[in-house]
């Protein structure tokens, strides 16, 4: 290997190292962008004030955010007063029929979740939101909700978690 080429090697080797830790913005592998400043997370309790309620609801949301967060981040979940806050309330659950046939029935129903999120970083208001997420399934209309609710529910949930987590940490 010439002089030359070790030279180059060197300051790339440099020039990496001092951009890398020059940055401001830390990210992962899971698309989290999050200032090193920010250390820990807090999830409060979303009550379920939706006309139609799931007793369940609530917990699941409230856990899968909490789980989606530890899962994806190196940050640490605290009872209260987190670097970044998220709080809320589920805000609507229903059903309505979807893809009406002939006879003016259902072939589908669309079991939807709508959540409202305050996000809060402690660290830099100006990342503070507060917006509406929904998500939903569809099931087949001979089903009733019952029996196809506790399938759904997770993966309603899964998406509404995405949403949230893409907004606040990945900053989509």
């Amino acid at each position: 290997m010439s002089l030359r080429n070790s030279i180059l090697i060197l300051f790339s080797v440099l020039f990496l190292s001092v951009g890398i830790t020059a940055c401001k913005v830390s990210y992962s592998f899971t698309g989290a962008s999050i200032a090193p400043s920010v250390k820990t997370f807090t999830v409060d309790f979303f009550p379920n004030r939706a006309r139609l309620v799931n007793p369940n609801l609530s917990q699941q949301f409230t856990e899968g955010l909490q789980d989606k967060l530890i899962k994806q981040t190196s940050l640490n979940q605290i009872q209260e007063g987190g670097d970044l806050e998220f709080s809320g309330q589920i805000t609507d659950y229903e059903v309505r029929p979807m893809n009406i046939q002939e006879g003016d029935l259902a072939a589908q129903n669309r079991l939807t979740v709508t959540v409202k999120v305050k996000y809060t970083n402690n660290k830099d208001h100006e990342q503070d939101w507060e917006k509406t997420f929904t998500a939903y399934e569809d099931f087949d209309s001979n089903n009733s909700l019952n029996t196809v609710e506790e399938s759904l529910v997770p993966e309603i949930i899964k998406k509404l978690t995405d949403d949230v987590f893409n907004a606040s940490i990945a900053n989509w």
